[in-house]
């Protein structure tokens, strides 16, 4: 059996991720901890299933196929496949708009 993938945050995924919690945790703390939970979840499968998650639509649309994406509604996990490692980029509310964020973050970064 192979070794798994290795999962690694950007530092402004963790600030996105961090974001979140705080904003949750000022009307419920106990709402906060089972989004971090449920957000930690979602990005763990990639440990083994790197390629579950679509490509990002907003990027595809722009020609950019590298990225790709888990949906743990609201929010969207977005994630780059190299090597054995997973890179974890971004982690945003699906409610916004966020072609503009996206295509500033990842596109422009390559």
């Amino acid at each position: 059996m192979s070794k798994g993938y290795k999962i690694l945050w950007a530092d402004v995924a963790e600030h996105d991720l961090m974001d979140i919690i705080e904003y949750i945790a000022i009307d419920s703390p106990a709402n906060a901890l089972k989004t971090l939970q449920k957000i930690k979840k979602m990005a763990s499968v990639l440990y083994s299933l790197p390629e579950r998650g679509r490509v990002v639509p907003e990027l595809q649309d722009q020609g950019i196929h590298i990225y790709r994406e888990l949906i743990t509604a609201p929010w969207r996990i977005i994630y780059r496949i190299s090597d054995k490692n997973i890179y974890v980029l971004s982690v945003l509310d699906a409610r916004r708009n966020v072609e503009d964020i996206l295509l500033k973050r990842l596109a422009y970064s390559k």
